[in-house]
């Protein structure tokens, strides 16, 4: 605005300029008559001339110059307009990555908050109390660990996500048999949830992909399965299609399409999807093998998180990998 108020003022000086110069003109000619004729009729019809003459060039002139501020005015005001709009979709844009930023700082908190907190009191307990039963000190003990292993599962999640975004990743595809990755992920995780019963009928299924990639597929689709349901949970083979089911609290239609996003958090029920990177980086990783997650859950019923694979992995540029959601 500043600078086309600059130019309207610079155009408005020229003007003012210019009449000057032509009132100066016709002055000046006048005096030269005046001064070398004596036929006082002559030098007024030519005076007249003259004025009419000059007044019509700058009256020409100015009508140019309007012309060109109009124009000038019109192309500056639409630059205006353009540089606005832009100003406007970069606060937008601005306001959204400062949301996005306040909302993971929030998350990442509220996921570390409790095992830090779980963490000093336990230490404290044992600290303060020297009297404490040897069962119970090791009780207090075993808490401290799981809730320490808790938090460096934590990082190592921010960690891969964070190599995610950048682009760091490098896929490693190899042959193997994922019933077997399966069998492993069940293992490791029964000794976090000795009491669950998970139900795998092993098949034979060898695939190219990432097995470490595909492994934390497994693995964090089997823990939610876990976590939100106290029934057993069902890992099904067929047809290149890999499905957890459980039958717990299920997950509403509002948040199927959202639990997939980085860092949301649902209101609902008790699913909080672990800082909202879990199934962000199983999307991710799916998306990576050229397939992607389906979702089928009812509230207070269950769910159902399925995707399939190619036992041939398809070599392709992925544009926009890191364009997650």
């Amino acid at each position: 605005e500043s600078i086309l108020g600059n130019k309207v003022k610079f155009q408005s000086d020229v003007k003012n300029r210019l009449l000057r110069i032509g009132f100066i003109f016709i002055a000046l000619f006048i005096l030269v008559k005046v001064l070398i004729s004596t036929d006082y009729f002559q030098i007024l019809m030519d005076i007249v001339f003259f004025t009419l003459f000059a007044g019509s060039f700058i009256a020409l002139f100015l009508l140019q110059i309007e012309d060109s501020k109009k124009h000038n005015s019109i192309v500056d005001l639409k630059k205006l307009r353009k540089n606005n709009r832009e100003k406007r979709k970069y606060q937008a844009k601005l306001k959204l990555k400062n949301a996005q930023r306040s909302s993971m700082i929030s998350a990442i908190a509220h996921e570390f908050r409790n095992p830090i907190s779980a963490i000093i009191g336990y230490a404290q307990t044992l600290n303060e109390d020297e009297d404490i039963p040897p069962t119970l000190r090791k009780k207090f003990l075993q808490k401290i660990h799981n809730n320490s292993l808790k938090i460096e599962e934590l990082l190592g999640r921010l960690i891969l996500w964070n190599k995610f975004e950048n682009g760091e990743h490098e896929m490693q595809i190899s042959s193997f048999d994922i019933s077997k990755v399966i069998e492993g992920v069940m293992l490791s995780l029964h000794e976090k949830y000795p009491n669950r019963e998970i139900i795998f009928e092993s098949k034979v299924f060898f695939i190219e992909a990432d097995r470490t990639l595909i492994e934390i597929v497994m693995k964090n689709l089997i823990e939610n399965a876990l976590k939100y349901s106290q029934k057993e949970v069902r890992v099904v083979i067929e047809d290149n299609i890999i499905s957890v089911s459980d039958r717990g609290v299920g997950i509403s239609q509002e948040d199927i399409s959202k639990v997939t996003k980085k860092f949301y958090r649902s209101g609902t029920l008790s699913w909080n999807n672990s800082m909202g990177l879990g199934l962000s980086i199983v999307k991710w990783i799916l998306k990576r093998h050229h397939t992607h997650i389906d979702i089928s859950s009812t509230p207070k019923v269950g769910s159902t998180f399925s995707f399939y694979i190619s036992p041939k992995f398809k070599h392709k540029k992925d544009k926009n990998l890191q364009e997650i959601s």
